[in-house]
């Protein structure tokens, strides 16, 4: 594992975008998936932003990385928006294995690093994520090291159908997802 350089970036693409029209329910959609065409602007030049990958025998096959931004209403929910504002708010993203790499602990040595970069790079006060749970073990992965935030596949509609998840951050004391499950003001 390593900070990707411009020559990972082809690699990176690759892996990124095999995995949204082979997992995500919602395929490739350029108002959300932007940052896997150009990575090297979304995570390799901005300071507070980084894009990991996993070399195996000359072969990019995972991915992670860390964005300045929070989800965006809309099409996220208002309220999960102004939980996890922009600036504040190191977003993980991105964090995808190749099929036949996963179950190797990659994903979880991934998201280590990538709270370690956030940690290191100050300022953010709220580790946050989104996953699809059709990605094959992306949802009991993400409830074994996240707190649920919102599941909007409980929300009149089903919104996107997404499942938002906070992080602890390290060297902090409990977030309020700890504490409780946040719910959005009446």
């Amino acid at each position: 594992m390593r900070t990707a350089t411009a020559d990972d970036l082809g690699g990176a693409r690759a892996v990124m975008l095999d995995t949204v029209y082979r997992d995500l329910k919602s395929g490739y959609v350029p108002r959300w998936h932007a940052d896997i065409i150009d990575p090297g602007a979304a995570y390799l030049r901005p300071e507070r932003c980084t894009l990991l990958v996993v070399e195996h025998r000359g072969d990019i096959v995972a991915t992670g990385a860390v964005r300045d931004r929070g989800p965006q209403s809309p099409p996220n929910p208002r309220w999960v928006a102004d939980r996890f504002p922009s600036g504040s708010t190191a977003q993980l993203c991105r964090i995808y294995v190749r099929p036949e790499h996963r179950r190797h602990g990659l994903a979880r040595r991934l998201v280590r690093a990538l709270t370690e970069f956030a940690e290191r790079a100050g300022g953010y006060e709220a580790l946050y994520l989104h996953t699809d749970p059709a990605v094959p073990g992306a949802e009991p992965f993400w409830r074994s090291l996240a707190r649920e935030v919102c599941d909007e596949r409980a929300l009149p509609g089903g919104g996107q159908g997404i499942i938002h998840f906070e992080l602890p951050m390290p060297g902090a004391g409990p977030t309020s997802a700890d504490t409780a499950r946040t719910t959005p003001a009446s």
